[in-house]
């Protein structure tokens, strides 16, 4: 039997996924690692976690399977999108990574509208200048640590990171190079145009692949360290939201899919090009060649939740210990407890600025209408209904570009709690399906491996032959009416605290 790996790297955490080439699980393995956070909107982390997390990772499957290293076709590699590994000559580490929920660099986003131009920046990268993209992240070490970007040759994102320790190649592919903010996404490679206009030297880039191409082989020092055979092949892989789709099937157009992880993402599938002019949401290359994807962003989803688990649920968090099960699985049955609406008290996820539809680097969250009545269950409740309203938000700006959907997807995290496929199911007014493989990025990663090793001819055949959903969850009509009052009010609360949060950024 022969065996592909995907590794999955996120943001709170790293998965290794060992699986059979039919998508069949038979060994996983999660390494969490902390995330820094040395300023109010700053977000950084250690590559160095990211590579301990996948290298232990890998060989904790192997050994735990027992498979022969010989039947491991291929690896393949997702993760967090847009976080900058800058290293010297040497290979060696600058700097800690600055990751893609960072939103310190406003005024270099300000310097690259004026240096490319509003309008022929979203020509070129089919995107506004963001704080989270990685090219802002670029200019602001150049603007602020000046003796480190002196120092750096070769700029990675984190995936590729973990690639380069894997083969000693500077590589990376077509759907995470989207979000540098620095490729001709139509023309799926570098922007001479860009790099030119913003300083940036070609040669701190990786090359460019598609997803499925093999990009390195696993060196003698690499497979010693993960457990794996040397030259075993590396993948292009894919941007952790590009890698859930498909592993989730999301390859073909109608097809979408809403990840509730440590962000938010609704992605849709194109096979023709499509730009929203008002760069409300991202277009990228996805990982099928010559085909793209358009999805909006929100920053705070599954992580407005672990910051309330975290900061409120110690008793949740002490009894699923006591009974073997996931804190998440107590928080439901807590909210589940609270009516649609949560008594009228709304949240608002901003924990992290916001990307789709506010492009706001200083909106930050909040609880609207809180009450004496209210307990924690209540504030419970309306953190995931708050999470959702924001994926309709999405969901409305790609309905309004004219993009179809036929089939939602719920993935990541909280696509495995049923309470918030059915808030998705009833806030959309859609069935929300789930697949039966619940490993997203990692699965996608694998079958990713999989046809770049010839096992399979095509991304699409691969996921007509591995990808199973379950049944759908439908919406409920008396919930959807009641949840569209609420959702309502949600859409008017950014607009009249827009100021506010304006003066609160400005305040040292």
């Amino acid at each position: 039997m022969e065996y592909v790996i995907g590794v999955d790297l996120g943001t709170s955490g790293t998965k290794t996924v060992l699986f059979d080439t039919a998508g069949t699980v038979i060994a996983s393995k999660t390494i969490e690692y902390p995330l820094y956070q040395p300023q109010n909107g700053w977000a950084e982390q250690d590559a160095a976690d990211w590579w301990h997390a996948a290298a232990e990772g890998m060989r904790a499957v192997v050994e735990k399977s027992g498979v022969n290293k010989s039947d491991i076709k291929g690896i393949g590699i997702s993760g967090q999108m847009h976080g900058l590994v800058m290293l010297d000559k040497a290979g060696n580490v600058l700097r800690r990574s600055i990751i893609w929920c960072d939103q310190r660099t406003g005024a270099e986003c300000d310097e690259i509208s004026a240096k490319v131009g509003k309008e022929r920046l979203i020509e070129i990268t089919a995107n506004p200048a963001l704080t989270g993209f990685t090219a802002s992240k670029i200019l602001w070490v150049r603007n602020h640590e000046p003796e480190i970007y002196e120092k750096c040759a070769h700029i990675l994102l984190p995936k590729d990171y973990v690639r380069y320790m894997l083969t000693g190649e500077f590589a990376t592919e077509v759907s995470d190079a989207s979000g540098m903010q620095l490729l001709d996404v139509p023309k799926r490679k570098w922007s001479a145009e860009v790099l030119e206009k913003l300083g940036i030297d070609s040669a701190l880039l990786a090359k460019v692949y598609e997803s499925p191409e093999i990009t390195g082989k696993v060196s003698a020092r690499a497979a010693e360290k993960c457990g794996v055979k040397e030259g075993t092949a590396v993948v292009g892989g894919a941007g952790d939201n590009a890698a859930a789709a498909v592993g989730t099937g999301t390859v073909v157009d109608g097809r979408a899919f809403t990840t509730l992880g440590t962000s938010g993402v609704v992605f849709a599938h194109t096979s023709k090009l499509s730009i929203d002019p008002k760069g409300r949401v991202h277009t990228f290359c996805c990982a099928v060649p010559n085909a793209w994807h358009v999805m909006g962003v929100t920053q705070a989803a599954g992580l407005s939740l672990k910051w309330f688990r975290d900061n409120f649920c110690a008793d949740e968090m002490t009894a699923a210990r006591g009974m073997g099960v996931d804190p998440y699985y107590l928080m439901d049955k807590q909210a589940e407890r609270i009516p649609i609406g949560a008594d009228r008290l709304l949240y608002l996820p901003y924990l992290m600025g916001e990307r789709t539809p506010h492009l706001d680097p200083d909106c930050r969250g909040a609880f609207i209408g809180l009450s004496a009545m209210h307990t924690r269950q209540h504030l419970l409740r309306a953190v995931m209904e708050g999470v959702v309203y924001s994926q309709r938000d999405s969901v409305e700006v790609l309905r309004a570009m004219g993009v179809k959907i036929g089939d939602m997807l719920a993935c990541g995290g909280g696509g495995t709690s049923p309470l918030w496929r059915q808030m998705l199911a009833d806030v959309y007014g859609c069935p929300v399906k789930t697949v039966k493989s619940k490993e997203g990025p990692a699965l996608g990663a694998a079958i990713l491996a999989a046809v770049g090793t010839g096992v399979y001819n095509s991304v699409e055949e691969a996921c007509n032959a591995v990808i199973k959903v379950n049944e759908p969850q439908n919406p409920i009509a008396a919930n959807s009416s009641e949840y569209e009052k609420f959702y309502a009010v949600y859409r008017s609360l950014y607009g009249a605290l827009k100021e506010n949060y304006k003066a609160l950024s400005a305040i040292k």
